[in-house]
């Protein structure tokens, strides 16, 4: 029986938020939960071939300190990065003393 993609979804943001490196997971965590509702099939695969990389690697792609490699420079990778900016824009600077 093949598995259906509502639950592939499930077990997507599960590991979107279990991936032992805080930065990643709030990044794709919040991700997860916001977008994967949404994503098509082909989406959902370019996410878990994302999710099976290295966090450190993945932050990196994400906060631009080095280059997405091609296979995983998708729309889903486009959007993470996006949704990481406008993340951090809706947090501002930090607190002002």
């Amino acid at each position: 029986m093949t598995e259906t993609l509502e639950n592939r979804r499930k077990k997507l943001r599960i590991r979107a938020w279990r991936r032992g490196f805080k930065e990643a997971d709030l990044i794709l965590g919040r991700y997860a939960d916001q977008a994967l509702e949404t994503m098509s099939e082909t989406d959902v695969d370019d996410f878990d071939r994302l999710l099976d990389q290295l966090d450190a690697d993945i932050y990196s792609w994400v906060i631009g300190s080095a280059p997405t490699p091609a296979a995983f420079d998708t729309p889903v990778m486009d959007a993470l990065k996006s949704f990481r900016v406008d993340r951090d824009a809706a947090f501002g600077d930090g607190p002002k003393v």
